[in-house]
């Protein structure tokens, strides 16, 4: 009676499933159609494309397309069967499989298109080698693939995907992003949730976070237009544009340039050997091996002491009229660069230069004095101006 009990719950579990094998275009194909009816989703698949849809259907529909360039029909049929391909309900999730018996075939391919409810709540795709897309679903998106690319659209919940070195690109997504990939890029257009992203070399691009990120390149570009909460951004030589950023910035490059529109929190920037440009910081430290640094600072909240340094390379600072500050500056090799100022409570002077370059320094308070801004260049000239 067990014995019987368990059968009958696996045939129960086993979708209606139909199997066809046909010739188009001078290649076989072997299509396989069946429904499920579960909460989530688990597809793990040797190889193949697998695309996932949501919808207002009910029931989780797939058809699976196997595609062969053998002589014969019999030497096609041998290679699907070789492709083991099974679609079952357990618990529930419901779960599509693909294992290869022996070694694939060299010109073959695959796709697994599978049309789920909207309200699904967890959507899990393993492939060695094909592309993933996944759009229209409520819940949770979890995905690998061991090259190919990931596209990722209207997602209700968190995401977390990985490829060895496909481009990675999201549209809107309610949840937390984690994204990784080898080598190629990634782009994401709207999250509300926080946004890490990870790539070896391909640029990073972010239109819109709501929740703060975490950006890493091993050496791209990194792109961002408009972040809320704090925003750390990482790349091994790659240049850095940012615009509108609603909180921190922490900014670092190996060798790139770094431009910052705005941030209503404390910056930190560094690069080894590029200019940078920060506009509308109410505190700053900005440092380059050698290249210029114009930056301009307005009141806020998030108001801190600030670090201006290069070791070759003109310094410009914009300051608002209302703002109380206190400067300190210093030219190590002044000969030839001068610091120039707009305001004359910051006096300027110079010490030796007879013999040899000298140096400059200057100092004064605005407005009564407030936090500290140093600036410091080894050669090169220093520029304080009034902001309009």
């Amino acid at each position: 009676m067990l014995l019987l009990s368990s059968l009958a719950v696996a045939q129960e579990a086993r979708p209606d499933e139909q199997t066809k094998v046909y010739q188009e275009n001078g290649r076989w194909s072997r299509q396989i159609t069946g429904s499920m009816a579960a909460k989530n989703l688990r597809v793990k698949v040797d190889s193949g494309v697998v695309k996932v849809v949501g919808g207002p259907q009910q029931t989780i529909n797939y058809v699976i397309n196997n595609r062969s360039y053998a002589s014969s029909e019999e030497k096609a049929r041998r290679e699907f069967e070789s492709y083991k391909i099974s679609a079952y309900v357990r618990g529930d999730t419901a779960w599509v499989v693909a294992e290869w018996e022996g070694s694939r075939p060299r010109r073959s391919s695959s796709e697994f298109v599978i049309n789920v409810p909207r309200n699904t709540d967890l959507v899990k795709v393993e492939t060695d080698g094909g592309d993933l897309t996944a759009t229209g679903v409520g819940g949770r998106v979890e995905g690998e693939t061991g090259g190919g690319s990931i596209h990722l659209d209207d997602i209700g919940g968190a995401i977390s995907v990985e490829t060895g070195g496909g481009n990675i690109d999201v549209g809107t997504v309610g949840g937390e992003l984690t994204l990784r990939t080898g080598g190629g890029s990634i782009k994401v257009d709207s999250a509300k949730g926080k946004i890490n992203a990870e790539t070896g070399g391909g640029s990073v691009v972010v239109v819109s976070g709501m929740q703060g990120a975490v950006l890493e390149t091993g050496g791209g570009r990194i792109e961002v237009h408009r972040c809320s909460g704090s925003l750390k951004v990482t790349t091994g030589g790659g240049s850095i544009e940012l615009g509108e950023i609603a909180g921190p910035a922490e900014i670092e490059t190996g060798g790139g340039s770094i431009r910052l529109n705005s941030a209503t929190g404390a910056v930190r920037a560094e690069t080894g050997g590029g200019s940078i440009t920060l506009n509308g910081v109410p505190a700053a430290r900005a440092e380059t091996g050698a290249g210029g640094i114009v930056a301009k600072f307005i009141s806020g909240t998030d108001r801190t002491d600030s670090v201006l340094e290069t070791s070759a390379g003109d310094i410009t600072v914009y300051l608002a009229p209302n703002l109380g500050i206190s400067i300190r500056a210093s030219i190590e090799l002044a000969n030839g660069h001068r610091i120039r100022s707009d305001f004359s409570e910051i006096r300027v002077t110079t010490e030796g230069g007879e013999w040899g370059p000298g140096t400059a320094t200057a100092e004064g308070s605005l407005n009564g004095g407030g936090p500290t801004l140093k600036v410091r260049t080894t050669t090169g000239d220093i520029t304080f101006l009034a902001s309009r």
